[in-house]
């Protein structure tokens, strides 16, 4: 592989040899993402924290579940808006940047707040930094006036096999409260990096995910790339079926998630693809997106995501490596210096809008995760992580920053 005369090819000239070491360096790499040091050229200037919003990037499709009476239904339009996700989630960076880029690792209690507003209504974002060791990001999303939300949490644990593959830890759980508090849990893909000797790095998912309902019902997306002689990058096979029946498969979903996919009545795909009647066909390259709207950097909180970072970002933007070191110093050596003051004192950093769950159990996991196996690994993230509903109106109202805030304008990674 590495006497291919394409090795490279989509490195400029000037940075092959920084890409040539990053290779290298990879290549007994195990760890989380945190940890990885990548050349400046793959360096990205939007935080982790941020990625939460592509859940919602397309609103009205995220509460399009809570109009439909039929729970089947139901399901299957929360199956729709979840692929519709994975466009924004895993290859915008790559439309964007043409390759996919390593984002900028969040720093504790780093937040990340905006709305989307559209036909639908207000759609509200919280997204914050719960654990720096290991790294955690939890969020949660809602709609009040569809009575739609999602919370989550995930964390990334890396290795080096050939190329990078990245399994997140974690999971997320969207709920109707206009259908008796109706929910649904999500598992998350792990994945893996194509192109990376090529120098044009892009995300493929790998195995198979879920999401299991309160109402009875499992679907399954197995996940596919470009193989050596047949097969499209970014494709996938999604199946729903009542729970402990699921060879009676009510609707099939088939296609490139970075590009169209079909949902068909009843079973069948590939070579069985006469045995699905096709309903609608759904192009994620034509959907156009909502814009997030997040407040002027003069009127955001000092822990969020665009104003801490705003010195580093510009410093990639400009190729000023000097000026990334020295401002990512400055948050590094912060956050270093209030651990040391929470440890001396006896305490942590206090969550703003999360909590973490005693005992690492919850109920509705439990309940949902049976069907298809899933389980938590707390373990590996810090802890289980759920949403304060008390903190709704802060969120709405939030102007200031907290009081034990370090009074800096780019509060520090440890």
């Amino acid at each position: 592989m590495s006497g291919s005369k394409d090795e490279g090819g989509g490195v400029a000239p000037q940075n092959k040899g920084s890409w040539s070491s990053f290779l290298k360096s990879i290549a007994s790499f195990n760890g989380d993402l945190s940890s990885m040091t990548a050349p400046p050229f793959i360096l990205g200037t939007t935080s982790l924290t941020e990625f939460s919003a592509y859940w919602t990037e397309h609103p009205s499709i995220f509460v399009t579940p809570a109009a439909e009476q039929d729970p089947a239904k139901r399901a299957l339009l929360v199956l729709k808006w979840f692929l519709t996700t994975l466009k924004q989630s895993y290859s915008s960076r790559n439309d964007k940047y043409g390759s996919e880029k390593k984002p900028l690792n969040p720093f504790l209690g780093e937040l990340f707040l905006g709305k989307w507003e559209d036909q639908a209504g207000t759609t509200h974002l919280v997204s914050e930094q719960v654990s720096h060791h290991p790294p955690v990001t939890a969020y949660c999303i809602w709609n009040d006036k569809h009575g739609v939300q999602l919370q989550g949490y995930n964390a990334q644990k890396a290795s080096f096999s050939r190329t990078i593959h990245i399994k997140q830890i974690g999971h997320a759980v969207y709920t109707l409260s206009s259908h008796n508090n109706e929910t649904y849990l999500i598992t998350l893909p792990s994945l893996h990096i194509e192109g990376l000797i090529y120098g044009k790095p892009f995300v493929e998912l790998n195995s198979c995910t879920y999401i299991t309902s309160s109402s009875g019902y499992i679907a399954r997306i197995d996940y596919s790339g470009k193989g050596w002689l047949s097969g499209k990058k970014n494709s996938f096979v999604a199946t729903l079926s009542p729970i402990g029946r699921e060879k009676e498969v009510l609707y099939t979903v088939e296609g490139q998630w970075t590009d169209s996919f079909t949902i068909k009545a009843g079973g069948g795909s590939g070579l069985k693809k006469h045995s699905a009647e096709p309903i609608e066909t759904y192009n994620a390259k034509a959907s156009k997106t909502t814009p997030l709207i997040v407040p002027p950097l003069d009127q955001q909180d000092p822990y969020e995501s665009n104003r801490a970072w705003q010195h580093v970002a510009a410093g990639i933007q400009k190729g000023d490596m000097d000026t990334v070191h020295i401002e990512k110093s400055k948050i590094e050596n912060t956050q270093r210096e209030l651990r040391r003051k929470e440890q001396a004192e006896g305490r942590e950093w206090p969550r703003r809008f999360f909590k973490r769950l005693q005992g690492d159990r919850d109920e509705v996991f439990e309940k949902l995760a049976k069907p298809c196996g899933e389980r938590i690994e707390a373990e590996k993230t810090g802890g289980v992580w759920r949403f304060d509903e008390r903190k709704k109106a802060e969120r709405e109202g939030m102007a200031v920053a907290p009081n034990d805030a370090p009074q800096s304008d780019a509060p520090q990674k440890s």
